[in-house]
């Protein structure tokens, strides 16, 4: 298969990201994020990039309910696959799908002690809102429950 292609999630591409989530993550920290429902109710925004039958790269997205903005929950690149721009080439893909239902912001979180996060999204011209933290990075505060503060990205693509 091209890896250029991008293709929607399937059950079987879930269960394989699942049973590698190390060698996309580099541990097992993100694995409850990951569910099913992803495939199942929302799998028409929730891509897949593969080499043959193997994923190398996933989106996992939805639109919002209660504002027109696309929200990225997972992206997730297999370690030798990074810094190929396949992360990119699926944030765009979505914003594509966006643009066809007149939505044109995009939204992503992470913690705000995820470095490798945060310079991928400020990469891709995002912008962190929010109040600086002690390290000078935007968060707000308690976004995720009682002293979870997040890093909120969004970006609105009107072209």
């Amino acid at each position: 298969m091209d890896p250029e292609l991008i293709l929607n999630c399937t059950t079987e591409d879930f269960l394989q990201i699942i049973a590698d989530i190390e060698d996309f993550w580099g541990s097992n920290r993100t694995l409850a994020y990951h569910h099913p429902m992803f495939v199942h109710e929302f799998g028409n925004t929730s891509f897949v990039i593969k080499d043959k039958d193997r994923v190398i790269a996933y989106l996992f997205g939805f639109i919002s309910q209660k504002e027109p903005c696309g929200y990225v929950h997972l992206i997730g690149v297999r370690n030798d696959f990074q810094k190929k721009g396949l992360g990119t080439k699926l944030y765009n893909h979505f914003m594509e799908i966006l643009k066809q239902q007149n939505i044109y912001e995009i939204k992503a979180i992470t913690t705000p002690t995820n470095e490798k996060s945060i310079k991928f999204h400020l990469h891709l011209g995002m912008t962190m809102m929010g109040i600086e933290n002690e390290r000078g990075i935007k968060v707000i505060k308690d976004y995720s429950g009682t002293g979870q503060d997040r890093v909120v990205f969004k970006m609105c693509k009107n072209d």
